[in-house]
């Protein structure tokens, strides 16, 4: 076993979870399954693989940022419940 009954307790302590007994020997039975699967990887070399961060290749999709027209303060603030100068007033939350 990979993984022991006492290290998934552990970090289920950890993550403030609690399981019941036959949760636990599920998910250590789980856990054991997928470290033993990784160990898989270990056969691979992977010494010439470039590293991947996503299964496809990704393009960003956002548009250039570009300066345009933009609503007067005062239109923007007619509509606040408080104002300072040319500033939202909210309520403080951090004391």
């Amino acid at each position: 076993m990979k993984i022991s009954r006492q290290e998934v307790a552990h970090v289920a302590r950890l993550a403030r979870l609690s399981f019941s007994e036959d949760e636990m020997e599920l998910f250590t039975n789980q856990l054991n399954q997928i470290l033993l699967y990784m160990e898989k990887l270990n056969e691979i070399d992977t010494q010439n693989i470039k590293p991947t961060y996503h299964a496809l290749e990704l393009t960003n999709v956002l548009r250039e940022d570009k300066v345009g027209p933009s609503l007067p303060p005062e239109r923007v603030l007619s509509n606040a419940p408080a104002e300072n100068k040319d500033m939202f007033v909210v309520p403080r939350i951090i004391r």
